[in-house]
């Protein structure tokens, strides 16, 4: 049965994304206790709900609280968002990580391509540190995927990272170097080089080390320093098992499984968006076994993360950028 809804689905468009949606709601309703109090508190009558937009978001906050999973089952895995030193963390329970690996490596390939295709440079030494790290194990995985012989973790060994990078160059290797946002200002502080084959992806996150720096700030020293035309961003989150991608603008995009909404932030089911704190709602985990939608809260004029409005194979709206004080929602099927 899960390899039938997972082909469901990796394989979704714009005319089914909502039946699959409503179907996959149904089944966590009646087999997820958490996700069931939570909607009955609401006062929703499940048998009412017709459309993506009147389903429920269950608040981030639960799952660093309560162990959020659908049916009854012992995880494979148990991811853990990094949190800060006065926060408590999210742990994501997750049945089966086949699903996680087939969503990210599928949505990988969607705008980079096979992973074979780059050798990919990981600069994540704060996550690196921890276990239960989301990130590392996609990353990893890419690593693995590449096979080329170069590819691989770092820490804070900047001057092999350096010397490797500028060799890559050489050989005019096509490279991918994705790094936590605090690693890479650390690294761009203190070299600089032309990285003409190598693409930039940041993962976003301070996390404390250093001064929180605006996403077009950040942009704007990594493309001096490395004399590249623009950054690559990657947003993802423990409690999310996909991940959406920025080539240019902070303009972020998503595999066709996810879907954004703008919503108020004092109401939950209300679609119509309002200025104010950046609400988001983004579905997490198995699609039988964990989670479907998820609800965030975030300021909304502090940060210069921009998300999609619509995904599945619409154009990207850029109404985000100039709202960013709106609610937004992602759905995501596989979790």
């Amino acid at each position: 049965m899960n390899d039938q809804w997972n082909d469901n689905i990796f394989s979704v468009d714009q005319s089914n994304f909502e039946r699959l949606s409503l179907e996959l709601f149904h089944f966590q309703y009646f087999n997820n206790k958490l996700y069931k109090a939570y909607t009955d508190t609401l006062k929703i009558d499940v048998g009412k709900v017709k459309s993506v937009s009147e389903i429920p978001f269950l608040p981030i906050g639960l799952f660093k609280s309560h162990p959020v999973k659908t049916t009854e089952f012992e995880p494979q895995l148990v991811f853990e968002s990094s949190g800060t030193t006065h926060s408590s963390n999210s742990h994501h329970l997750v049945k089966d990580i086949k699903l996680y690996r087939q969503s990210f490596l599928k949505g990988f390939e969607l705008f980079y391509g096979s992973p074979r295709n780059w050798c990919i440079i990981a600069l994540l030494p704060s996550y690196l540190e921890r276990k239960n790290s989301s990130l590392v194990f996609m990353v990893d995985e890419l690593i693995r995927q590449s096979k080329h012989l170069q590819s691989g973790f770092y820490l804070y060994e900047h001057e092999k990272l350096y010397k490797t990078l500028r060799q890559l160059e050489t050989q005019k290797q096509k490279t991918l170097f994705i790094g936590v946002s605090f690693a890479l200002v650390d690294f761009a502080e203190q070299y600089s080089l032309p990285l003409k084959h190598t693409v930039i992806i940041e993962t976003g996150g301070m996390k404390g080390r250093k001064e929180d720096m605006v996403r077009d700030r950040l942009h704007q020293l990594l493309r001096d320093r490395f004399d590249v035309d623009t950054i690559h961003s990657e947003y993802g989150m423990t409690e999310l098992l996909s991940q959406a991608y920025s080539k240019k603008d902070g303009i972020f995009q998503a595999p066709p499984w996810m879907k954004v909404f703008i919503r108020n932030e004092e109401d939950p089911l209300d679609v119509s968006g309002a200025s104010g704190t950046s609400d988001w709602g983004i579905d997490s985990g198995d699609i039988h076994h964990s989670q479907l939608t998820i609800h965030q809260s975030q300021p909304g004029p502090s940060t210069s993360l921009t998300l999609p409005m619509s995904i599945l194979a619409h154009s990207l709206l850029r109404m985000m950028q100039e709202n960013c004080t709106k609610t937004a929602v992602l759905k995501s099927l596989d979790g």
